[in-house]
């Protein structure tokens, strides 16, 4: 019986050795090795044997098995070397093509207009201002001039944590509705002068087309001596030509009330239709124009300076305050705020931004790639 089994082991290496193909050497390993294979039938017959006969013969079934498996190893290693070596002969490869083109992700229009927003006002010599998202309701509104009894503490507009998270001081915690709280926050740090801008997210229970129940908010504040209402126009009127890059922005400032400012204005923007879509630019009061309202602004109440601990007899400042997905809608041509949220990949492969889009003034900050 075993020289049987060396003449079939000696059959089967010289089969592999004349196998040309991989196919075959698989035929080979299949006969052999595989489960219906003859030496794994020869395996089968271990349990069978007497322990004398076991220890003779499981070495010897075990050597057959390794000698014929590194022997599939061995020329499969060959061939494929061979094809290699066929392959790069015969193949080319032209270095002159375009690679090709791989996915890339795409910068939000939101962080792309903050981005935008912060190269603008950066070169009007503001700073970026960030607070915590979770706020108190002092910083939030009492110290924003906004009484107990103002609807935006109600429940239905504010999203507040329960009674067992008032802070250390009694405050009640709350998503904050407004990145004014920074603004505060930065005063009683810094003091002043002060020139800042604070972008960042913002809560409120509100949802439909043009309302969300997070969204993006911008706020400016400048303070300092002397600061007066032409000052709040010249850069409100610097900043929207420059976002929106046109010279024909026009701008129109009405009375208004916020309890964090006096006087305080609503700031409208001149539109044109232009093939049936409203454009900003041009006199809103010109035939055919309209006026968008667009933000809130105005001088900082003296209140909140005092809160602030800053003297409202020797400093004085304005604020503003617009919606950062707005001004994205405006300027890219978007009609429903929802689908900034969505997570769409085509919305997002529509609208998005090439990573290397970095906005800058002198190269256009709303440069599309």
């Amino acid at each position: 019986m075993t020289s049987d089994h060396e003449q079939t082991i000696a059959d089967t290496l010289k089969r592999l050795h004349r196998t040309d193909d991989l196919s075959g050497i698989e035929a080979i390993r299949v006969e052999a090795l595989g489960k219906q294979g003859w030496l794994n039938q020869l395996m089968k017959t271990l349990g069978k044997m007497s322990p004398e006969e076991l220890q003779v013969e499981g070495p010897r079934l075990q050597g057959m098995r390794a000698r014929i498996s590194e022997a599939i190893d061995d020329r499969k290693a060959v061939l494929e070397a061979a094809e290699l070596e066929r392959r790069l002969a015969s193949e080319v490869i032209d270095l002159t093509l375009p690679a090709p083109e791989t996915p890339m992700g795409s910068v939000h229009p939101v962080s792309q207009v903050m981005d935008e927003l912060a190269e603008i006002f950066a070169d009007l010599g503001f700073s970026v201002a960030t607070g915590p998202e979770i706020e108190d309701d002092w910083h939030n509104f009492t110290a924003l001039n906004m009484a107990e009894t103002h609807p935006a503490r109600a429940m239905h507009d504010t999203f507040y944590f329960g009674e067992q998270d008032r802070d250390a001081e009694g405050n009640r915690m709350l998503l904050r509705t407004h990145t004014s709280p920074v603004q505060i926050r930065a005063m009683m740090e810094n003091g002043a002068p002060i020139r800042l801008i604070a972008p960042g997210r913002v809560y409120r229970s509100d949802s439909d087309a043009t309302h969300t129940p997070m969204f993006h908010q911008i706020e400016g504040l400048v303070i300092d001596r002397d600061i007066h209402l032409g000052h709040l126009k010249w850069t409100l009127e610097t900043f929207l030509k420059a976002f929106f890059e046109r010279d024909d922005i026009v701008l129109r400032l009405r009375p208004s009330y916020f309890p964090f400012t006096e006087p305080s204005v609503e700031v409208d923007v001149g539109w044109q239709d232009v093939d049936g879509r409203r454009a900003l630019g041009g006199d809103g009061d010109a035939p055919g124009h309209g006026w968008m309202e667009l933000l809130g602004s105005g001088m900082v109440n003296a209140r909140v300076i005092e809160f602030a601990g800053l003297d409202p007899e020797q400093w004085q400042g304005f604020a503003f305050g617009v919606g950062v997905d707005r001004l994205a809608m405006l300027k890219y041509g978007m009609d429903d705020l929802r689908a900034f949220f969505d997570g769409d990949q085509r919305w997002l492969a529509h609208y998005g931004f090439s990573p290397f889009d970095q906005p800058t003034l002198s190269g256009g900050v709303g440069a599309r790639a």
